[in-house]
C-alpha cells in the first residue's frame, strides 16, 4: 500500500505502520531526513480530509508536502505535549486556549477556491434517523441540532473532529491539528467535541463544563449560550453514532454531556 508513494516521493520508512478504521500511515523521512508522516486514506471521506489539509497550507495545520490520489505526506509531529495529558491533569483552560488559537487560523477566509465539503445538515442525517428510534433526549438533541441548523451564524470551513489528540505538538512549529472531516457550516460546532469528548471522564463533570464554556466563549469570541446549544446538538450527533456502533459505554458518556447542556440551558 506505500511502496507506491515512496518511490514516488523518495521516502525512508522510519517506523512500523499505524492502523486506523478510515486510513493507514507510516512514519517516514523524507530525502533531507526530515520526519514526515505517510498517510493513505481508505474511503472517500479521508481522501477529502487529505484534500482539505493540503487547503489549509500549514495555517493551523501540519504541513503538507504532497498530496495525491489516497495519499498525504504530511510532517510528523515530533514535540512530546499532549493536550490529552493536559487535561488530565487538569489544566482545562490552557488546552481549550491554544485550540481556541488553532481554529482561528483554520477557521480564517482563504483566497482559493474552496475544496469540495458537506454541510452539516447532511452530518445530522444520522442523529435524525437514530433520535427516530431511540427516542428521549435524542429528540432534545435533534430539535435543538434543527434550530441550530436552520439559520447558522458565521459559517466557515470546519475541522469537524477537534478533540485532545487531533491536535498534536510540533515542536518548534507549536501545536498544529490533523485529521479533518469534509464539512462546512457553523464555526461554533466545531468547539463542540472540546467539551464534550468522550475520551476524557471528566467531560460529564458540571464545574468543568460550566468552566470551558466560558473560557472558550471569550477565547474564541462566542455567546456562551450558543455555544452550549452547540454542545447539546453535537452530543445527540455523537451519541447517535456510538448507538450505530453498539458503543453503550460511548452513549451513556454522551447522554450525560447532553443532560448537562440541558441543565445550563434550563438556568
Amino acid at each position: 500500500m506505500f511502496e507506491t508513494y515512496i518511490d514516488r516521493w523518495r521516502l525512508l520508512p522510519d517506523g512500523e505502520p499505524i492502523v486506523t478504521p478510515g486510513s493507514r500511515l507510516l512514519p517516514v523521512r523524507l530525502a533531507d531526513q526530515a520526519p514526515a508522516m505517510l498517510k493513505i486514506a481508505l474511503d472517500e471521506n479521508e481522501q477529502a480530509g487529505n484534500r482539505l489539509m493540503a487547503w489549509w497550507a500549514g495555517q493551523g495545520a501540519a504541513r503538507v508536502y504532497a498530496q495525491a490520489d489516497q495519499a498525504l505526506l504530511m510532517e510528523r509531529a515530533m514535540g512530546s505535549g499532549s493536550l490529552m495529558g493536559m487535561a488530565l491533569e487538569g489544566r482545562h483552560d490552557e488546552v481549550s486556549q491554544i485550540v481556541c488559537a488553532k481554529l482561528a487560523r483554520l477557521h480564517a477566509p482563504r483566497e482559493q477556491p474552496l475544496p469540495q465539503l458537506l454541510g452539516l445538515d447532511l452530518w445530522f442525517e444520522d442523529l435524525r434517523q437514530v433520535a427516530r428510534v431511540e427516542g428521549g433526549i435524542l429528540l432534545e438533541c435533534l430539535a435543538m441540532a434543527e434550530q441550530l441548523l436552520a439559520a447558522p451564524e458565521d459559517v466557515v470551513v470546519l475541522h469537524g473532529d477537534v478533540h485532545h489528540d487531533n491536535v498534536l505538538d510540533f515542536g518548534a512549529r507549536g501545536w498544529q491539528v490533523i485529521d479533518p472531516k469534509r464539512v462546512y457550516g457553523e464555526r461554533g460546532f466545531d468547539f463542540a467535541n472540546l467539551i464534550a469528548n468522550p475520551d476524557l471522564p471528566s467531560a460529564t463533570d458540571p464545574a468543568r463544563f460550566s468552566r470551558q464554556v466560558q473560557v472558550i466563549g471569550q477565547c474564541a469570541g462566542l455567546e456562551p449560550r450558543r455555544l452550549v446549544q452547540w454542545v447539546l446538538a453535537f452530543s445527540g450527533l455523537s451519541a447517535a453514532w456510538f448507538v450505530q456502533d453498539a458503543d453503550q459505554a460511548g452513549v451513556r458518556h454522551q447522554l450525560k454531556v447532553a443532560a448537562l447542556a440541558m441543565q445550563v440551558l434550563a438556568r
